[in-house]
C-alpha cells in the first residue's frame, strides 16, 4: 500500500474462465431497519447506541473477530461471492494456464490442510539454507536485493511510485521499516500493555524459530538479535503523527549521496540485482531511519544479520506453512494484539490470499456477476452531485480568500472518478501457480511477478487508469498523487448502497463516504497536493493559517475522547480522516438538499424524517462491536477513529443534526455552536 493513498477498500472474461452469466439475484432490503436501532436510548446522549443498538446486540462478537461491524459484515458477502465464483471454475476442466487454473489451483493449495502439515517447515528450508550461507557483508547487498524480488523488506520499505512533485512520473522510493510487532511505539514505550507485547514477541520468534529446525539456544539467540535490531529501527522511525507531513517525508538524493547515507550497501550491485540498472536519484523518505540502518549493518555480525533477514522470511511465511506455523502466529498478532479468540476459517484465509495474487481477475468475475450497470449509473450521478455540491461549499466558504478558493475548485474539477471496476484488466499470464510446487514456492513466484510488474514501471509515466484496490474489496479510497476517488463494487451494495431506498438513505450512506473521499483531497495532508497530484503549496499564507486554526477544533475534540479506561483518541493522527468524516456529512447534505430544490419536503418513512433517516443512514455504516485490545491496538495503528467515535465524535459538529432530532444543551453530545468544527 503506498504511503499517500487515504483509504475508508466482464463478456470476454467470463468466456476466458469458461462460465455462463449468471443473473443477479436481487433482493429487497430497507432504507432504514429499524430493529437495529436502540429506542430506549436518547439521541442526544448517545446516538451511536441509539441508531446500531439492535444490531449491535443482534451481532454479538465472533471468536474470529476482533471487532465486528457492518463493514465485516458486507465483506463476509463479497467473500462468500468470490468462493461461488471459486467453486464454479473448481467444477471445470481448465486448461494449464489459464486464469481459470491458477485460481482454482491456488485455492486447493491453500485448502490442503493435510499437506500443508505434512510438509511442515520442509518449503522455507532450502531460502534459509541460502541465507546461512552469508558469509560476509559484502555480499549483504545483493541479498537484500534478491530478498525484495521475493517480497521480502528487511531493514526499509522500497517501492516504485509516482514523485509525489511531478506526479507524472514513477521513481524509486525508500521509507521506514523492517520491524515486524505491529508498532514502532510498541518498542519504545514503557507501559504495561507495551511491556507485555514485547515479552510476547520474543516467545514468538524463539517458537517460529524453533519450528524451523533451530534448536533451543539458536532460537534465544535468534530471538535477541531480531529484538534488539527492530528496537533499533524503531525507535530511530518517524511516528505515526510525523508520518503525515508529505513535505517532511520526501528527500530525493542521487546515487551519491544515498552511498554516502548508507556506504555499507552497494547501491550499485543493489539496483543492479533488482532489475532497475542505473538511476540517478530518488526519493528517500525518511532520512534518519536509513543513517540507522547503516549503524546496525556495521556494528552487528554476519550471523547476527542473518537471523534478522531469517525472521523475515519465517514470518512472512507462517500463513503458507503448516497449522503450527499460522497458529503459532495468531497466538501474537491474533489473540495477544487483538483480542480474537480463533483463526478465520481456512477457506477465507485461503480467499484473502487470491484476492492479494489474483484479485484482477477474480474482479473481472466479480464485477460481471454481482454489479448491474444501473448501480454504476446511479453512482456517478451521486459522485456529480457530490462534486456541485463541495463547489458550491467551497465557494460559500468565508475563511478561505478567493485565490485559493480558484485553484481548490480547479482540483475539485479535476478529480479522476473510479467507480465499480477498471476499464481495463491486469494481463496474468506471466504467473505460474503449480499444484506440483508447495503452496510457498507459488507465493514467492507471485511476489516476483509482482515485483516484475511493479519494477516495469521505473522511470515510465504515472498510469492514472491503474486501479489501487480490487473490485471485490469493501473500501474506498483518494490517491493525492493522482487526485483520484474510487469506489469498488464491493461497497456499493447495503447498508452502503441501497438501490431501492430513498435518496435520504443513499446521501446518508454511500453519499457521505464519497463526500468523505472528495474532503480527502482537502485534509490536512490532501490539500498540500495540487490538481495535477503534485507536492506543492498552492495555498497563500493567510489562507492555510485559518484552515490549521480550525483543524485545531478537531484535534483538540478527539484528544479529549476517551476510548478506554484512561486511554484518549488521538487526535492528530486521526485529523484526516476526521476532517474527511466531517466534510463528507456537510457536503452529502447539501447534495440532498439540492436534489430537494423545487418539490415538496419528502414525507416521513416508518415515522422518520428525511433528514433522521440520513443521519440514522451514516450511523448504521458504523455498527459493531470490539474487543477492548483491539480497542488499544485501533487506537494506536488507524488513523481512522473508532467506530463509536465516527458517529458520537462526528455528528455534534453537524448543525442539522441538532434540528433533526431536537438535541439541546442538556443532551450529553452537545457542543456549543461556537465549538464546533466546519471547514468544508
Amino acid at each position: 500500500m503506498k504511503k499517500n493513498i487515504i483509504f475508508l477498500s466482464i463478456i470476454a472474461a467470463m468466456t476466458l474462465y469458461g462460465c455462463k452469466k449468471t443473473e443477479i439475484q436481487h433482493e429487497t432490503e430497507p432504507g432504514i431497519n429499524i430493529n437495529n436501532l436502540d429506542l430506549s436510548v436518547v439521541p442526544g446522549n448517545d446516538f451511536y447506541r441509539y441508531a446500531c443498538g439492535g444490531w449491535m446486540d443482534n451481532h454479538p462478537l465472533k471468536p474470529e473477530y476482533a471487532r465486528y461491524g457492518t463493514f465485516d459484515e458486507l465483506r463476509e458477502k463479497s467473500q462468500n461471492q468470490v468462493k461461488e465464483l471459486i467453486d464454479e471454475l473448481s467444477h471445470t476442466e481448465n486448461e494449464f494456464g489459464s486464469v481459470a487454473q491458477k485460481i482454482g489451483d491456488l485455492y486447493s493449495l491453500a485448502m490442503d490442510e493435510e499437506r500443508l502439515n505434512k510438509e511442515g517447515a520442509a518449503p522455507i528450508q532450502f531460502y534459509l539454507d541460502k541465507l546461512k550461507g552469508l558469509n560476509e557483508k559484502s555480499e549483504i547487498s545483493n541479498i537484500l536485493a534478491t530478498m525484495l524480488r521475493d517480497g521480502y523488506n528487511p531493514f526499509f520499505s522500497p517501492y516504485v511510485y509516482a514523485d509525489d512533485r511531478n506526479s507524472s512520473i514513477n521513481i524509486f522510493h525508500i521509507s521506514q521499516g523492517g520491524y515486524s510487532m505491529g508498532d514502532r511505539d510498541y518498542y519504545i514505550e514503557k507501559d504495561e500493555r507495551s511491556r507485555e507485547l514485547r515479552t510476547k514477541y520474543i516467545e514468538l520468534i524463539e517458537k517460529l524459530f524453533i519450528l524451523s529446525g533451530f534448536n533451543e539456544e539458536e532460537s534465544k539467540q535468534a530471538s535477541r538479535v531480531v529484538m534488539s535490531v527492530e528496537t533499533r529501527l524503531a525507535k530511530a522511525a518517524f511516528s505515526r503523527e510525523e508520518l503525515r507531513d508529505p513535505t517532511a517525508n520526501y528527500h530525493k538524493v542521487s546515487i551519491a549521496e544515498l552511498a554516502k547515507l548508507v556506504p555499507e550497501i552497494d547501491w550499485n550491485t543493489y539496483f543492479q540485482t533488482i532489475g532497475i540498472g542505473t538511476i540517478e536519484d530518488l526519493n528517500v523518505a525518511q532520512i534518519e531511519p536509513l543513517k540507522e540502518v547503516n549503524e546496525v549493518l556495521t556494528e552487528y555480525t554476519v550471523q547476527d544479520i542473518q537471523y534478522y533477514l531469517m525472521w523475515n522470511v519465517i514470518l512472512s511465511a507462517t500463513s503458507f506453512l503448516s497449522d503450527e506455523f499460522s497458529e503459532t502466529a495468531f497466538e501474537f498478532y491474533g489473540k495477544t494484539v487483538s483480542g480474537r479468540e480463533k483463526q478465520h476459517e481456512r477457506w477465507k484465509r485461503a480467499i484473502g490470499v487470491i484476492d492479494g495474487t489474483l484479485g484482477e481477475a477474480v474482479g473481472q468475475l466479480y464485477a460481471k456477476k454481482y454489479f448491474p450497470p444501473a448501480a454504476k449509473e446511479k453512482m456517478l450521478d451521486l459522485v456529480n452531485n457530490l462534486q456541485t455540491a463541495l463547489g458550491e461549499r467551497i465557494n460559500n466558504l468565508e475563511w478561505m480568500g478567493e485565490d485559493t478558493k480558484e485553484k481548490a475548485i480547479e482540483k475539485l474539477g479535476t478529480f479522476h472518478v473510479k467507480v465499480g471496476y477498471p476499464d481495463k484488466w491486469r494481463d496474468y499470464t506471466g504467473l505460474k501457480i503449480s499444484k506440483e510446487d508447495s503452496y510457498w514456492k507459488n507465493i514467492l513466484r507471485s511476489n516476483n511477478f509482482d515485483f516484475d510488474f511493479m519494477i516495469s514501471k521505473f522511470n515510465q509515466p504515472v498510469d492514472k487508469d491503474e486501479w489501487l484496490m480490487n473490485v471485490q474489496t469493501v473500501n474506498a479510497y483518494y490517491n493525492p498523487v493522482t487526485n483520484e476517488i474510487c469506489f469498488p463494487a464491493a461497497i456499493l451494495q447495503p447498508p452502503f448502497f441501497n438501490m431501492d431506498a430513498d435518496d435520504a438513505v443513499n446521501y446518508g450512506a454511500i453519499g457521505v463516504v464519497i463526500g468523505h473521499e472528495m474532503t480527502h483531497g482537502f485534509d490536512d495532508q490532501g490539500r498540500q497536493f495540487d490538481k495535477n497530484g503534485n507536492l506543492s503549496d498552492w495555498w497563500t499564507e493567510e489562507d492555510a493559517k485559518r484552515f490549521n486554526e480550525k483543524a485545531q477544533v478537531l484535534v483538540d475534540f478527539f484528544d479529549n475522547i476517551v476510548v478506554l479506561d484512561t486511554v484518549h483518541a488521538n487526535g492528530r493522527f486521526t485529523l484526516g480522516e476526521n476532517i474527511a468524516d466531517n466534510g463528507g456529512l456537510q457536503v452529502s447534505w447539501q447534495a440532498y438538499q439540492n436534489t430537494l430544490k423545487g418539490s415538496d419536503t419528502p414525507t416521513s418513512i416508518d415515522g422518520y424524517t428525511d433528514a433522521q433517516r440520513f443521519f440514522l443512514a451514516y450511523a448504521a455504516v458504523w455498527a459493531g462491536n470490539i474487543r477492548d485490545e483491539e480497542i488499544l491496538h485501533l487506537t494506536k495503528v488507524d488513523p481512522h477513529s473508532l467506530s463509536k467515535w465516527r458517529v458520537n465524535g462526528a455528528l455534534p459538529h453537524i448543525d442539522v443534526w441538532y434540528n433533526a432530532f431536537e438535541v439541546t444543551p442538556d443532551n450529553e453530545l452537545y457542543i456549543p455552536k461556537q465549538e464546533r468544527a466546519s471547514i468544508w
